[in-house]
């Protein structure tokens, strides 16, 4: 139990502290997954592109229908990887931002 003022207001910094802790945590996670985003953004954009031209320069249906095959193996793999990737991102983002509050939870007992 809180006895005193000083104690409370101990109590309420660390509280503080461990919050901004797992904010910068959550924020400096998010801004990886961000700009991973972005970078599967570009190269799914790029690919997209390649292939277009590509399937434009065909000579017959075959050799078009095997481009847009090749396209579309490639693409479901990258989606793929780019999810699981994101998966992982957000379970150690969890995991991260609730360290700091492991301890807190200790000291409630």
């Amino acid at each position: 139990m809180i006895g005193n003022a000083d104690e409370f207001q101990k109590l309420a910094k660390d509280n503080v502290d461990v919050a901004m802790r797992s904010f910068g945590t959550l924020s400096r996670n998010f801004q990886g997954i961000a700009l991973d985003t972005a970078d599967y953004s570009k190269k799914s954009y790029e690919d997209g592109a390649a292939a277009l031209e590509k399937l434009m320069s065909a000579k017959s249906l075959d050799k078009a229908f095997e481009i847009q095959a090749d396209y579309l193996r490639t693409s479901y793999e990258g989606f793929i990887a780019h999810a699981t990737k994101l998966g992982e991102y957000y379970v150690d983002m969890t995991k991260d931002a609730y360290k700091p509050f492991e301890n807190l939870a200790a000291k409630a007992k």
